[in-house]
């Protein structure tokens, strides 16, 4: 009897699962033994991490964007149908247009989203990068800045955990550049007791900070902010004025997935190994949509998308398990524009930060361009 595969989520985690499949379950595809079919919510996908580089006109928009149906391998049934219903116990997702697709075995990649509505002021006081939009006025904000105070806040959740640390020190040098540093105070804040989730990116991150003259301040919860008088304030009472706010928007997993009752606040509760859903054998999640207590970034995406390909491919041939996930995370971290580092560890190894160099620059600048061989399974 033919095993159908369906994929809620069109992002690079959903489309390494779709591409990987087609890859290992090639004589079946041909056989028609399976089916794999992906709902996405639009026609084209972004190379998310590009958005940090936008603002200091660093990469171009096209440079980021490809038709979907382009990435995948076209053995994918693909439409852009937006899940609006998930029903477990009838193994069946309700869409937007209101059909009903059923599976065998479901695949959550359903992603996170930017909630800056979700704090009060902040929608209309507060530049972002995290998406396109915020992006490009970020962008227009900066090549207009003359001097002053800029506040660099960071809310929890987010995903891409580094890039604020990125942002924040190629901000010092665009602003050098542009011989407005001496004219400017940069302020970092952040939701806990250090500069980063991290300790050792922590650790790491706060000497760098004070020699390059890159104010802090710790345990800064947003409560509001003013865009009349230019102030963030936070839970702990503290109040900063801006001339330039950038914030790191709180994030919430996907509407469907708490609407659906598989997650509180879009996060699926899930297995750190298995990488199932809690309670549930038939369906899988990957990358955001985790409540796995780690990183919620491309290469956290790209190796849990590797082990569940693994698994899902031995099910329907084999009948049989093949690994585990081992939590491991790699991350480049941006120094400025012509240094680099990176992080990476797992769920038994902590995590280390190499020296800065200019290679590892040249090495995250060349996975900006490799990233759509990574979509397509190919690395």
């Amino acid at each position: 009897m033919s095993k159908t595969i369906l994929i809620v989520g069109g992002g690079l985690a959903g489309t390494i699962v779709a591409n990987g499949l087609c890859r290992q379950l090639g004589t079946q595809l041909r056989s028609g033994a399976v089916s794999i079919t992906m709902l996405g919510t639009c026609d084209t996908h972004m190379y998310q991490p590009g958005l940090l580089y936008v603002p200091f006109g660093r990469m171009r928009e096209h440079e980021m964007f490809r038709e979907q149906s382009r990435v995948l391998d076209r053995r994918i049934n693909f439409f852009v149908d937006p899940a609006k219903a998930i029903d477990a116990e009838k193994k069946q997702v309700t869409t937007d247009s209101g059909r009903t697709f059923r599976y065998d075995y479901l695949v959550l990649a359903t992603g996170s989203r930017i909630m800056p509505q979700s704090v009060p002021g902040m929608q209309e006081g507060a530049h972002w990068f995290y998406d396109l939009e915020g992006a490009r006025k970020l962008r227009d904000a900066l090549n207009a800045f003359q001097g002053g105070k800029i506040v660099v806040n960071i809310n929890a959740p987010h995903k891409c955990p580094v890039a604020p640390v990125e942002f924040t020190l190629m901000l010092h040098e665009f602003l050098e550049a542009k011989g407005l540093r001496d004219k400017s105070e940069i302020t970092y804040t952040y939701p806990i007791g250090r500069l980063h989730s991290l300790e050792p990116v922590a650790h790491w991150a706060g000497p760098v900070f004070e020699q390059l003259g890159i104010k802090s301040e710790v345990f800064f919860n947003t409560e509001k902010v003013d865009p009349q008088a230019k102030t963030i304030t936070s839970m702990e009472g503290s109040e900063l004025p801006y001339d330039l706010l950038v914030t790191i928007p709180p994030h919430e997993g996907a509407s469907v997935i708490s609407e659906s009752g598989l997650g509180k606040g879009g996060w699926v509760p899930t297995n750190t190994k298995t990488l199932h859903r809690e309670g549930s054998d038939d369906i899988f999640v990957v990358g955001d949509t985790t409540n796995i207590p780690i990183s919620k970034a491309g290469s956290t995406a790209h190796f849990e998308a590797d082990v569940l390909i693994d698994n899902l491919a031995s099910l329907v041939q084999e009948g049989r398990w093949a690994r585990e996930y081992d939590g491991k995370a790699f991350c480049f971290i941006e120094t400025g524009f012509s240094t680099g580092t990176y992080v990476w560890f797992n769920y038994k190894t902590p995590p280390t930060v190499a020296p800065p160099s200019q290679m590892l620059h040249w090495f995250k600048l060349a996975y900006n361009r490799l990233y759509w061989l990574s979509a397509r399974g190919l690395l």
